[in-house]
């Protein structure tokens, strides 16, 4: 029997653990040179221009930092699509404002200007597009919306990473922060991690302050001081986000390769559009001319031809040794958000559809040929043959 094809994995070399037995080695493992180093490549990744990077512990952690930085707090709205990860939600709550879900566009899967639009109160402080998948948000209008309104816009990119839309980089348009996240299963990893990207200095400077238990120095600078360092002040009730050194290590060589595990992500796309097109199936949407995907996720939805359902489509794929996935339950559907803010599966349409219908593929760049053939055979049987 073949072994089990998972979801994802990620492809750790050889550069990655020697970066990592050099940090400890170097005893210093926790926030530190390396942190910085990633920081700087990352900067240099966007083309700098005025960007300052910081990394943090998660993406959850910098969404956080972000929406503190500009202000968000009891009384606010934040609007977010449903159709996300409970991440992009549960920040809003941390800091006792109001999380305003709306619903999304049935091809991309992604908050349109219209949805965010039609939500906006006088209570509306910041919006949060989720780039879904690794295609790009039309970001345009979004941000024309916002800001006509005067709303700060913080772009959720934990699955845009290297995205390109109308020729320029995710975290390089104009909006006030963008989160990356650099989790086990993303486009890039440091294991757990993410990265705050921002040209607005004041945020910058709030983030990096917020970042570290609202210290006015980075310890970093304190311990490496020629001069006696001692002395810190604490000038808000901050939060404990920082990166340390060895997961920065690993972020440092996975950045340098991200060119390249882009090129096999888009090629593997490729090969599914080509190998499934004549099934009774919806294929992912497409990026527009001067756009790109980063395809961190291959979400498939099964036509109401079908004669399985999509559950037993993923039970009947795991009998086959292929591990799928679902992108996402919607946060409508999850008790806490459904309950606290009597939401219904009527108030989202378009969400509630593609749930129903959302199989994710795997799709990772440790896949050989003879896996995406696997994987394409398994669909095939399951859905012509069972």
């Amino acid at each position: 029997m073949m072994d089990f094809l998972p979801f994802a994995l990620p492809e750790i070399g050889d550069e990655e653990i020697n970066e990592v037995v050099d940090s400890l080695r170097s005893g210093w493992v926790t926030t530190g040179p390396k942190a910085k180093r990633f920081e700087e490549a990352f900067t240099s990744f966007l083309g700098g221009n005025g960007i300052e990077s910081i990394s943090v512990n998660s993406a959850t952690s910098g969404l956080h930092l972000a929406l503190e930085a500009v202000g968000v707090g009891p009384g606010d709205e934040v609007i977010v699509p449903t159709y996300t990860f409970t991440a992009t939600a549960e920040i809003v709550r941390y800091l006792g404002a109001t999380p305003v879900m709306v619903d999304v566009d049935e091809h991309t899967f992604n908050m349109t200007a219209a949805h965010f639009e039609r939500a906006i109160t006088h209570k509306t402080k910041a919006v949060v597009p989720v780039h879904f998948a690794g295609l790009a948000c039309d970001m345009d209008p979004i941000i024309q919306v916002a800001k006509k309104h005067g709303i700060r816009v913080i772009e959720d990119a934990a699955h845009a990473l290297p995205t390109i839309y109308k020729g320029k980089l995710i975290g390089t348009l104009d909006s006030d922060v963008v989160v990356f996240s650099f989790y086990a299963n993303k486009t890039m990893t440091t294991g757990e991690g993410g990265m705050v990207v921002t040209t607005n200095q004041e945020i910058a400077k709030r983030c990096k302050v917020m970042r570290l238990h609202g210290i006015s120095r980075d310890a970093f600078d304190r311990y490496t001081s020629t001069k006696p360092a001692w002395s810190y002040e604490v000038i808000a009730p901050g939060y404990k986000y920082n990166m340390p050194d060895i997961s920065a290590a690993i972020g440092i060589h996975q950045l340098l390769k991200l060119p390249v595990f882009q090129v096999k992500r888009q090629r593997m796309a490729e090969y599914y559009y080509e190998a499934l097109k004549d099934l009774p199936i919806d294929l992912p949407a497409l990026p527009i001319q001067g756009c790109s995907h980063a395809w961190h996720l291959f979400p498939i939805r099964l036509k109401d031809e079908v004669l399985v359902s999509r559950d037993h489509f993923i039970e009947k794929m795991a009998e086959l040794g292929i591990g799928c996935s679902v992108h996402f339950i919607p946060l409508h559907l999850h008790p806490y958000w459904r309950d606290t803010y009597n939401l219904t599966p009527e108030m989202y349409p378009v969400a509630q559809c593609i749930f129903e219908s959302e199989v994710t593929l795997p799709l990772y760049t440790k896949m050989t040929d003879d896996d995406l053939l696997r994987v394409v055979a398994a669909v095939r049987q399951v859905l012509v043959n069972d």
